[in-house]
């Protein structure tokens, strides 16, 4: 009897549990959402920070990689270059290397380089961020006047007035090692700047005259350097450092520094558990499910065929854990501005990147304006490593957030409407997609492929269905779904899958010269098309969809 009342009230306590789960789901979330934001209020993250001084002494957080630093402020080369995508981190590297020379011993307290450096010595630097010199030739001038006239004050140095820039550059490097007694630290920052953007412009070749006259210093005065630092996303190397400073080393694909900017999955998981308990709670995921979301989101460079550990996008990381959101920041924050300057016809190659080889002397060695599109995606991060075999670099698209972005640029232009007229449409076929209301999808996919593959000139060159695919796929990744295109499986191979959070959608396109809605219906029946989706707890709807053969649009669909 005692054990029955037990077992009764055991099972009344659960009962009054599951009711309460049911009932109060709402209030577990959020007791869930307090505990995550107590453990991280006094954690604060180096959001928009650049300077790490500002981060050491603010008590930002701070992915130590010090020891690495002082490997190649120590062990490396003098003269070093290198490549990484922007909002990677360069700058904040470019701060803490001139930390380091300055022998700021007390901004490294506790950080590996404290096992590694016993000296601390104080070294004159010389730092220009080309970022702030504007893209036209009187720009940048002004920029290195401005930038010198407050070097030659800080040790001294009295030039001539009608010196140029060269001479000036020349006698401050000197004039600090003359009166530091010690070899000077040079760290130019986001060189290509003015270069990038005077490129296709009149001002272009006076930009790269001015860097050609003043940088060629760097290497008649080899004696009074200790290290030379450069940083860039882009590669012009006929015209600019690389053609006078041919003793320059590109660090961009050794394995050694394949890390040195941006943040492993293991940095992750180490330092910002707090942070991603957070995002977990207010996403509704578990820990491992927000990890694998931020890993699709900002995971996936790779920066060495020998060190393929996978890289996160720092910026975009950050910003979601600071954020406790997942968003596309990257694309937000202007990275995208320059790709119509550097790739031709990108709508109508978009397929050619997804799996794109490229030889090892193309990617590691060309010029940005010679090398070809994919070597313009890759320095600016589109596309990264996916694989090497015998010089043969294989390159793909990182992440999610990369993909919406590329693909949301190319849109308007592979779709001839306007910008206005394709972001309102496809906010409407996204909600309408996520909520399963076929009719309104429907509408707004008349709406952007209408007239599409008759009117645009550039898809001359595939077959009709073909051009359909691609503008459809273009329309499906810019919103946010994960597409597969002509996806094989045991029974045949499907002309799209669409993927969304609740509903997974199977698609088969039929021209109507080919048999149209009824044939797709068919085809999606014989071969049980749905059948390998069954298994997933989402919701699968499998579309067969007609389409004009002389290239008017979308003519018809129904569910199957």
């Amino acid at each position: 009897m005692i054990f029955l009342d037990r077992v009764q009230k055991h099972n009344n306590a659960q009962r009054m549990e599951e009711k309460a789960w049911g009932l109060g789901k709402k209030s577990y979330i959020c007791k869930q959402k307090q505990g995550a934001m107590a453990e991280t209020r006094n954690r604060r993250l180096p959001v928009g920070i650049q300077s790490f001084e500002e981060i050491r002494e603010g008590e930002y957080l701070y992915v130590d990689k010090t020891d690495i630093v002082w490997q190649l402020a120590n062990r490396g080369k003098k003269y070093n270059y290198l490549s990484r995508p922007r909002r990677f981190g360069k700058s904040v590297l470019v701060d803490t290397l001139e930390a380091y020379f300055l022998g700021k011993r007390e901004l490294f307290e506790g950080l590996r380089i404290m096992e590694l450096e016993r000296e601390w010595v104080k070294r004159p630097v010389i730092r220009l961020d080309m970022s702030q010199a504007g893209a036209e030739p009187e720009s940048v001038r002004s920029y290195l006047d401005n930038a010198f006239h407050n070097l030659e004050t800080e040790y001294g140095i009295v030039v001539r007035q009608e010196s140029s820039l060269a001479v000036r550059f020349k006698y401050i490097i000197e004039g600090a090692y003359n009166k530091t007694g010690q070899q000077v630290a040079i760290l130019i920052d986001e060189y290509d700047s003015p270069l990038q953007h005077s490129w296709g412009t009149p001002h272009h070749e006076a930009c790269t005259s001015i860097y050609r006259e003043v940088f060629a210093i760097l290497k008649a005065d080899d004696k009074y350097e200790k290290f030379v630092f450069i940083t860039g996303i882009t590669k012009f190397t006929q015209i600019s450092l690389f053609s006078v400073l041919n003793n320059l080393s590109n660090i961009s694909f050794e394995p050694e520094y394949a890390a040195i900017c941006g943040i492993t999955k293991e940095e992750m998981l180490r330092d910002f558990k707090p942070e991603i308990d957070k995002l977990a709670a207010y996403e509704n995921h578990t820990y491992d499910e927000a990890v694998a979301q931020l890993t699709a989101y900002y995971d996936g460079y790779h920066f060495s065929h020998d060190n393929m550990a996978d890289i996160f996008n720092p910026f975009s990381l950050v910003n979601a854990l600071s954020d406790s959101k997942l968003r596309n920041y990257w694309a937000a924050s202007g990275a995208t501005s320059l790709l119509p300057k550097f790739v031709d016809n990108i709508e109508i190659r978009l397929k050619n990147f997804e799996n794109c080889p490229i030889d090892s002397d193309t990617l590691e060695t060309s010029d940005v304006t010679g090398g070809g599109a994919e070597l313009f995606l890759y320095q600016s991060g589109y596309l990264t490593i996916k694989g090497y075999t015998d010089g043969i670099y294989i390159l793909g698209i990182p992440n999610y957030e990369v993909r919406k972005a590329l693909y949301k640029i190319v849109l308007p232009a592979l779709t001839l409407k306007t910008n206005d007229q394709v972001i309102s449409t496809q906010s409407m076929l996204l909600y309408c997609l996520q909520l399963g209301n076929l009719p309104e999808a429907m509408k707004c996919l008349k709406a952007l492929v209408a007239d599409v593959p008759y009117s645009n000139k550039k898809l001359a060159s595939m077959d009709m269905e073909e051009r359909y695919r691609l503008i459809l796929s273009t329309i499906f990744n810019a919103i946010g779904c994960r597409v597969e295109v002509e996806k094989m499986i045991a029974t045949g191979r499907i002309d799209m899958v669409v993927e969304t959070i609740h509903i997974i959608y199977v698609l088969e396109l039929k021209l109507s010269n080919n048999g149209g809605i009824d044939a797709a219906a068919e085809q999606i029946r014989s071969r049980q098309y749905a059948e390998p989706f069954k298994a997933d707890k989402r919701r699968v709807v499998a579309l067969a969809i007609e389409l004009d053969d002389k290239g008017k649009g979308l003519i018809d669909w129904k569910e199957v």
